[in-house]
């Protein structure tokens, strides 16, 4: 019996190529976006989850409160608090792990030097991460010279040959030996780009300014990270509850901050990994719930495709129906005949989304910035796809099984049958829901990138045309800066040259401890603070509003001090040219005040930052290129430069354009995202479209012959049979702008520096739904109202 189900399926199936086309098609494409998105949300949900103890590790972070009100958390920690918590908190903690933030260092063996990101961390991290040690053991790091890598950087440094016992070096200048080699890091961990570690004895020994924080216990200086993992009977709030005031306690500046030490779990790292300004967690999660709605909706419209061209073709079966009952057919036949046609077309369906998903998989990955596979070894996977198989085919199986297997013969066989006023009712609204989805996936989408193009046309306050960055990881490097400068010049590929202790395109450095006349002795202050060199401002091609540059001709500039507009408005001074700001008790004057430079993200407020004079801090050369000259040649040239004053280390530049460029990599990610789902939802609800005004069309050519010889152009057949549609649209359009307007407009408040939401935007989604309707939906009417009467009516 099933396979007679079956055949009379494939049948029907191939009979109604159109229908068939499009109700497999649009499902498949529907289901294919489901698991795409679905594979997304997996891989966001499983991050950190390589680590075996991921659930008891945390990183300590402090929080508090400015005097504006403003709610701060960050993981910049003092060192000394690492000790405090192992010595006055050990059976709270098993492991408690300083660590460097991750950064680019040059690892040199022979001729071989590649520039590679890393961190200095305690000895037992290894333990702590549980990295699978593939060559050594985790207890490498316990020798302060050492050194652990990563299988690929082990591979790229030495070959085939075993690693353990070589000697290398670590930026020219500190020589490790590889005690260890440990598994590449998964792509969906925080620590994906930790591809070498270095013992943290052996940065404090390296780094003075690192030994001073360690020896004077400089609670003040927040510069390091800490990680910790919990002892296994401790909780996460409990301990958080008992180091908490340890920051005042050792600071008791920060009492007016409020600040306060806790534990963020690792577990949370990933999709909580920010807070507003009212100290409410957000981060990733909010776009995970977001694309699992987005997932949701699209593979609804899909189904309410399917479960509307079954209903509405399963009425021109009903003298099939009742033919069948007169010759002895029962009616639990006819339920498992309907539904077995329509499991077979879900089945099909399912099938066939596999396969887009893995022809559109490295598109996908290329977009979100993943490495998605599909599960085929996931017993989740297959459940969820068998199930959701089962649940569509039998529910949109259901209306011609119950429904139409209840006919009753001699009505339908007369011709008396009728399907009632109210047939068409639930395929409507299901069109308004289609349309709902489509117009507020548009209006979601033009806000998304106008957000993004608000914060792109932005004024950043220098030129980062032809700027490039060198980071200065060897002391060569730092101790021929005149030299390097006047060969890079001599050349004609470079503008201008400097050195400072930030990119421009960062600002990694706030301190406190600035006094100045009209100050509150209460308030606590913070500034960005940025060491410079004489030539930065000509560099980055900065912007004066008063006062002028640093110049080699002023002696005095030593103690010299440039200001952004925000630090002049932070400090209320009136004519800050020529005022003294002291510095932890050491005068500086101001020299000049330039437009505010965009350092972080452009979506937030610029913050107040001070720029001094300082040689010694630098650790980024900044290079202006020569328009005149190509890229390729002027680098070639800057090359040769660096190789002679720096052989051993690779040359290794970024574009400043292509580093701002990935502050807004998050949003375009989403707002690239969106467009291609919105643009899916509008193609699986234009299938459902041409289907049904297909039917409709067929369902009135009789009315249509008649009409057309009364007198009726094509013009008003089209009009006919088009209204309904548009009106359907309307009404999903009237419905998907509130809800547009709520979710977006709450979404909008998260940034500081915000476009506004113009009526044009929810016009013209409107009037593209609008658009895209009429143009599927007239390829059905024109043909139907092109069709001679004759031959619709000759059968009458």
């Amino acid at each position: 019996m099933l396979r007679n189900y079956l055949k009379i399926a494939l049948r029907n199936l191939v009979k109604n190529k159109i229908y068939s086309s499009i109700n497999i098609g649009g499902l498949a494409v529907g289901m294919a976006v489901a698991m795409l998105i679905g594979l997304w949300i997996y891989d966001e949900l499983d991050y950190d989850n390589y680590f075996q103890h991921y659930d008891r590790i945390a990183k300590v972070m402090q929080r508090g409160t400015t005097p504006e009100g403003v709610v701060f958390n960050g993981g910049h920690m003092p060192l000394p608090l690492g000790n405090e918590l192992r010595t006055s908190f050990g059976d709270d903690f098993k492991h408690v792990v300083m660590s460097s933030w991750t950064g680019e260092h040059i690892l040199a063996y022979g001729d071989k030097k590649f520039t590679k990101t890393g961190n200095y961390l305690s000895p037992e991290a290894p333990d702590m991460l549980t990295l699978t040690m593939l060559k050594g053991t985790r207890a490498g790091l316990n020798e302060p010279s050492s050194i652990l890598l990563s299988e690929s950087v082990a591979k790229a440094l030495f070959g085939d040959s075993d690693p353990l016992g070589k000697i290398m070096k670590i930026d020219n200048r500190l020589a490790v030996k590889v005690t260890g080699v440990y598994e590449d890091l998964p792509f969906n961990t925080e620590f994906r780009d930790m591809t070498f570690i270095a013992p943290w004895a052996l940065y404090v020994s390296s780094e003075d300014w690192v030994k001073r924080a360690q020896d004077n216990a400089q609670w003040d200086n927040n510069s390091w990270q800490i990680l910790a993992q919990i002892a296994p009977n401790a909780d996460f709030d409990a301990v958080t509850e008992k180091i908490k005031g340890l920051r005042v306690k050792h600071v008791p500046a920060t009492a007016e901050y409020k600040a306060e030490i806790f534990l963020h779990p690792m577990h949370r790292w990933h999709l909580y990994t920010g807070w507003d300004k009212a100290g409410h967690v957000d981060g990733r999660i909010q776009y995970v719930w977001l694309f699992g709605i987005i997932g949701v909706f699209v593979l609804l419209l899909a189904c309410i495709n399917f479960m509307n061209l079954s209903t509405a073709r399963s009425e021109k079966r009903a003298k099939e129906v009742g033919i069948r009952k007169a010759v002895g057919s029962v009616r639990s036949q006819l339920i498992s005949q309907f539904f077995s046609e329509s499991l077979l077309v879900v089945t099909f369906a399912f099938g066939l989304s596999l396969l887009f998903v893995l022809l559109l998989l490295p598109l996908f990955n290329e977009v979100a910035d993943k490495q998605l596979h599909i599960l085929w070894d996931n017993l989740i996977f297959w459940l969820s796809g068998v199930g959701f198989t089962l649940i569509t085919g039998l529910i949109a199986g259901s209306y011609p099984a119950l429904y139409l297997s209840s006919f009753q013969p001699v009505k339908v066989l007369k011709g008396t049958f009728r399907v009632g006023r109210f047939a068409s009712v639930p395929r409507k609204v299901l069109v308004v829901m289609q349309f709902t989805v489509s117009v507020t996936l548009i209006i979601g989408t033009i806000i998304v990138f106008r957000q993004i193009q608000y914060a792109k046309n932005r004024p950043i306050g220098y030129d980062r045309n032809g700027l490039i960055t060198v980071t200065m990881n060897t002391p060569e490097l730092h101790d021929h800066y005149n030299a390097l400068r006047s060969d890079l010049l001599r050349t004609g590929a470079v503008v201008d040259m400097s050195t400072s202790s930030a990119p421009a395109t960062d600002l990694n450095s706030q301190n406190g401890g600035f006094d100045w006349e009209g100050k509150d002795p209460n308030f606590r202050d913070s500034f960005g603070t940025i060491a410079v060199t004489h030539d930065f401002g000509k560099t980055v091609g900065w912007t004066f509003k008063q006062g002028r540059d640093f110049s080699r001709q002023f002696s005095t500039d030593s103690a010299g001090m440039v200001l952004n507009e925000t630090a002049v408005r932070y400090m209320g001074l009136k004519d800050p040219v020529g005022k003294t700001v002291k510095w932890n008790g050491r005068p500086f004057q101001v020299v000049g005040v330039i437009q505010d430079m965009v350092m972080r993200s452009p979506f937030e407020p610029v913050y107040q930052t001070v720029f001094m004079l300082n040689y010694g801090w630098a650790n980024v050369i900044n290079i202006k290129l020569n328009p005149e000259r190509s890229t390729s040649e002027s680098l070639g040239k800057i090359e040769a430069v660096f190789r002679k004053f720096n052989p051993g280390s690779p040359f290794d530049y970024k574009f400043s354009d292509e580093q701002y460029a990935l502050k807004f990599a998050t949003e375009e990610r989403i707002g690239k995202l969106a467009s291609v789902f919105a643009i899916l939802a509008i193609f699986i609800s234009c299938l459902g479209l041409f289907g049904l005004a297909s039917f409709v069309a067929e369902q009135r050519t009789k009315e249509i012959g008649v009409r057309k010889v009364l007198g009726a152009t094509v013009l008003n057949v089209w009009s006919l049979l088009s209204k309904d549609f548009i009106f359907l649209v309307l009404i999903g359009f009237g419905i998907a702008t509130p809800i547009a307007y709520y979710f977006l407009n709450n979404w909008l408040q998260k940034y500081d520096y915000r476009t506004e939401m113009s009526w044009w935007i929810f016009a013209v989604s409107g009037a593209g739904a609008l658009v895209v309707t009429l143009l599927t939906v007239s390829f059905q009417s024109i043909k139907a109202a092109l069709i001679n009467p004759v031959k619709s009516l000759r059968s009458e």
